[in-house]
């Protein structure tokens, strides 16, 4: 007999020692989803591990979570892909293992080189266009959190969690609620895919920038041109390029290819003492042995204006991160390793940015919100450099809610320089009005949040994609050019290592089914 149980124990006790001694004749289990509740915490009252678990007694066996993939049924071209972020090289997965091999081709660099050039962009300011903290093997993805959480709905889900499982996660990665690999395993899970897809007839091209799309007269694409001239051929081209190559929109927007202006979020990137975090969330349970470094989800919507101001890509126990992708721009964003245990804490705190309203005015510009971004971006590094040549503009969080000047700085998580700088210098009047709405808010909900022991560093820039590449929502291919494939979040359709594999998954089954 197979049955399935939710299971409500303390945090500190154990679920295998539960199981056994309340179900003495199973012969063995699995956790289906586990999750963390520590509301009652400040009724003193002990957070609670929510357990849904799958029990098997008897002879009876657990069915197979994912069922296993055949071969495409009709002869399918192999694809170019444009990409090796996770929608990319999880299209490219699908197929392979329905037999279909890809050309991939990637802009940036392999992760070691990546890495060599992005540590010297940290510390010394020295940027590479083409291999940077969002190009290059792993995408954008490999500095984020290793974060797995999505609120989409989609069957691809378990195949996913399956594969990188698979490929190197820990098995907990299937079913706890908030899974997390953190930078460090993320990149090494995305190294064993890549190397699974060449060593089984992948063709990998890196330093290789897509500068032009190639179409017939009826505007079914043909491939690509490189920037070294080289032309790469298929009837088949996904474009999972991320949402910070500008370059990629123009050339699409050149091509006549559908675009829309979206709406986006800007911002700051907040950054605490993990401790005090800790303490505000878990109170007398912080430091248990048991807890992870606390999170927070804080969300404020603004009735008057409709426009919201929430927090993002939240980081516990991690760093903050220069961001740019090209010279004389400042972007920030945060990352943690997998056992976060750095001694601080940030996330994003970033307010709606609608197209009409605040960029795009009269609706015809499908790339007004790129130009708004790099204006910010431009302005942003102006303002750091004028601070000894710093990288980021930073300001004290307590004086930012008094509009003070940048003031003394806490110490903070960078190794990249930050120059006091208020933030009235940096983003636009309407964001730092709700920003500072909304951290108000915030306060209420976590006491001691507004500290002096906090910073801010602008500009939370690069959220999500500023530009929809239009698709068919059933056949996953450009409404205006066939063969065309936008994928993931540079095409505006995801948002997130998880959102952007399943993506990646849906398009491939998209070109399976042609």
């Amino acid at each position: 007999m197979i049955t399935q149980e939710n299971i409500a124990l303390n945090f500190d006790q154990d679920i295998e020692e539960y199981i056994h001694q309340n179900y003495s004749d199973v012969r063995e289990f699995r956790i289906l989803k586990k999750g963390l509740d520590a509301r009652g915490i400040k009724r003193g009252r002990k957070p609670i591990y929510n357990y849904l678990v799958e029990l098997a007694f008897g002879d009876d066996n657990f069915e197979p979570l994912l069922a296993g993939l055949t071969a495409a049924k009709n002869k399918v071209e192999g694809p170019i892909i444009v990409g090796m972020g996770p929608a990319g090289l999880f299209c490219a997965l699908r197929l392979l293992e329905r037999g279909v091999p890809s050309i991939i081709l990637e802009r940036g660099d392999p992760v070691n080189e990546r890495m060599r050039k992005i540590a010297r962009f940290w510390r010394h300011g020295v940027i590479d266009p083409e291999s940077n903290i969002s190009f290059g093997e792993g995408g954008a993805g490999l500095f984020s959190d290793g974060k797995l959480i999505t609120r989409i709905k989609s069957g691809h889900l378990p195949y996913v969690m399956d594969r990188l499982v698979k490929f190197g996660a820990p098995e907990s990665t299937a079913y706890l609620a908030a899974p997390h690999l953190g930078s460090n395993r993320i990149r090494a899970i995305l190294q064993q895919i890549v190397a699974y897809l060449k060593a089984h007839g992948c063709q990998l091209h890196y330093q290789t920038k897509v500068e032009q799309l190639l179409f017939d007269t009826t505007g079914q694409v043909r491939g690509v041109k490189t920037a070294a001239g080289r032309e790469f051929h298929s009837a088949h081209l996904v474009m999972a390029t991320g949402h910070s190559a500008r370059d990629i929109y123009q050339t699409l927007d050149r091509e006549g290819v559908a675009l829309r202006a979206k709406d986006f979020a800007i911002g700051v990137r907040v950054e605490h003492p993990r401790a005090l975090i800790d303490r505000i969330q878990y109170h007398k349970f912080a430091n248990h042995p048991a807890l992870d470094a606390a999170n927070y989800r804080l969300s404020y919507h603004h009735k008057p204006t409709d426009r919201g101001t929430y927090s993002f890509c939240m980081c516990p126990g991690g760093h903050i991160l220069a961001a740019a992708t090209d010279k004389g721009e400042a972007v920030v964003n945060g990352m943690s390793n997998h056992r976060r245990h750095a001694p601080w804490s940030n996330s994003a705190l970033v307010v709606s940015v609608k197209s009409g309203v605040d960029f795009n005015l009269q609706g015809s510009n499908p790339l007004a919100g790129v130009e708004f971004q790099r204006k910010l971006e431009q302005r942003a590094f102006v303002a750091a450099q004028g601070v000894n040549h710093a990288m980021l503009p930073a300001q004290n969080l307590a004086n930012f809610m008094r509009q003070g000047s940048g003031g003394d700085l806490p110490s903070s998580s960078t190794v990249t320089s930050l120059g006091a700088v208020a933030m009235e210098e940096v983003l636009p009047p309407f964001v730092l009005e709700h920003l500072r709405r909304g951290i108000e808010r915030f306060e209420q909900q976590l006491p001691g949040f507004i500290s002096d022991r906090a910073l801010v560093v602008a500009p939370e820039s690069r959220t999500s994609a500023p530009v929809t590449i239009l698709r068919d929502s059933g056949l996953y291919a450009s409404v205006s050019h066939s063969g065309l494939y936008p994928c993931g979040e540079g095409a505006g359709y995801a948002g997130g290592i998880t959102s952007a594999a399943v993506d990646g998954v849906s398009v491939a089954e998209a070109i399976l089914a042609r």
